[in-house]
């Protein structure tokens, strides 16, 4: 009898439990190994005094690409986990005090802009047929295929050219919408993925159609919900999800990958090994130099990476019930702001803020009569030479007297529990390059082919999934990686 062919995955984020899955249904017996005490990698939660806090992603907008994996297993999503849809989807608070509200209705939406710029109603449509066009594209029929040649780029070069993929997000808006402020709120989807709206391509505009098709959504429980869940599928089929268990390298036989070796010397021998871990890491440290010849040091050393992430999560001792679910709160500056944080590299004394408060719509994560917070700040990746371990705490108390002077009265006395994590966490636990929150900057030139493949052009065998790869970041683009690897992986059966 032919043995059953073995799949080690190194990591359990999104795209690591959703790889075990789908290889989980395609006969592979699945092996995840994840250096943590728990399973989510970006989107790993925890406890503390009572609160539950998400650590990554807060939304959900593609909710079918988590469908798909329950189905896999002959079960439905709402059999583990309950999606609230949201409304509206965030409000952007401007620095003068004045308010958006983003909404996926079209009239709602156009309601809202004519409030600011009624000029800007007519392009507002027209852009929103754009980005469906997009969407059409870069989603639908390009976000699960995999870039392996230049002959799957050239392919599509006309039809990018003709999407205007060269332009920026932000020069596209701007070629639809005349008024500053509307500007902002329909560039800045770039930075839920790591991207600079004023640099990355427009075909991330396809987020905004995204978000009216499907939706935006939370998980009730908190992200870590979905992350139990998935792991609930992992183990139904058989798989083993195995913690505090960190890959030291990957082990090759020639040029093909034939398992992994811990950091405590234990081998683990596998058909095909899939990585979750961030690509620059996976291929600098996991595997040795002499096995690479296109992700080679140096030329990882060039890649542009992602913007890193201050956070703060804190818990009040009272509620905040006029706060929505997702606030944006937009500093001073908006390009300026950018500049500083993707090509000057440095901390400036400003900052726009996301504020997330889930209890908004699940109370059940905090203690009865109190609130879940945390709030976001986008900063440079580590290349900065920001010393966060001197200028953590003065950022967070300047983030704090902003909160309490705008949205949170009396915060100072309120909060009652606190953590903050800085790109040095990004760095030292979830071994992000640089302590990009977000692994490669999503240009046009580190998109699709240019990204390193989600099969390896270096080692046979070998297959990565998660933001560092086709397609890119956020809960959509790394499970739509997952779902590569039913085009990319051989089925169990055929392996020798």
């Amino acid at each position: 009898m032919k043995p059953v062919a073995q799949a080690v995955i190194i990591g359990a984020g999104f795209g690591g439990l959703a790889a075990a899955v789908r290889l989980g249904a395609r006969g592979y017996r699945v092996t995840v190994c994840e250096r943590l005490d728990g399973p989510g990698g970006r989107a790993y939660a925890f406890q503390q005094d009572g609160f539950t806090f998400d650590s990554g992603p807060t939304i959900i907008t593609a909710p079918f690409l988590l469908e798909e994996l329950w189905n896999l297993c002959g079960r439905r999503l709402a059999d583990d986990v309950e999606l609230r849809s949201l409304d509206p989807f965030y409000r952007i608070r401007f620095h003068d005090g004045q308010a958006f509200d983003y909404y996926g209705d079209a009239a709602r939406m156009q309601n809202e802009i004519e409030q600011f710029a009624p000029r800007d109603v007519e392009g507002y449509k027209q852009y929103m047929q754009m980005s469906e066009q997009i969407y059409r594209v870069g989603f639908e029929r390009l976000g699960h295929v995999p870039f392996s040649s230049w002959r799957d780029m050239l392919s599509i070069a006309p039809t990018m050219l003709k999407l205007r993929s060269y332009r920026s997000v932000y020069q596209l808006v701007a070629r639809y919408i005349s008024d500053p402020r509307l500007r902002v709120v329909m560039s800045f989807h770039p930075l839920l993925i790591g991207g600079n709206p004023f640099t990355a391509t427009s075909i991330y505009a396809l987020i905004a159609f995204l978000e009216r098709r499907w939706g935006v959504h939370f998980a009730m429980g908190g992200t870590g919900s979905l992350v139990r869940g998935l792991a609930g599928l992992v183990e139904r089929q058989g798989g083993q999800i195995r913690l505090n268990a960190e890959v030291d390298s990957i082990m090759l036989k020639g040029r093909r990958a034939v398992g992994v070796r811990l950091t405590g010397g234990e081998e683990i021998a596998a058909d095909v090994v899939v990585s979750n871990a961030d690509a620059a890491f996976t291929y600098r440290k996991l595997l040795p130099r002499s096995a690479r010849t296109r992700w080679t040091d140096s030329k990882l050393a060039r890649a542009r990476y992602s913007m890193g992430l201050f956070l703060w999560h804190f818990g009040t001792r009272r509620r905040y019930p006029d706060v929505p679910h997702h606030t944006i709160l937009l500093g001073p500056r908006y390009r300026g702001l950018l500049t500083d944080i993707f090509e000057r590299q440095v901390l400036p004394s400003d900052f726009s803020l996301y504020l997330h408060r889930p209890t908004a719509t699940d109370p059940s994560l905090a203690p009865p009569g109190c609130d879940t917070f945390y709030v976001l700040s986008p900063v440079a990746n580590l290349r900065s030479g920001v010393d966060w371990h001197s200028a953590s705490e003065p950022y967070r108390r300047t983030i704090a007297a902003h909160l309490e002077s705008t949205l949170l009265p009396d915060l100072g006395a309120q909060v009652i529990t606190s953590r903050v994590v800085t790109p040095l966490h990004f760095r030292d636990q979830l071994l992000s390059t640089n302590g990009a929150a977000f692994a490669m900057e999503p240009l046009l030139s580190q998109s699709a082919y240019f990204r390193p493949h989600n099969l390896s052009e270096d080692v046979e065998r070998l297959f990565l999934v998660g933001a560092g790869t086709h397609p890119g970041a956020g809960v959509p683009g790394v499970l739509s990686s997952a779902r590569i690897l039913d085009v990319v992986v051989p089925d169990a059966h055929a392996l020798n």
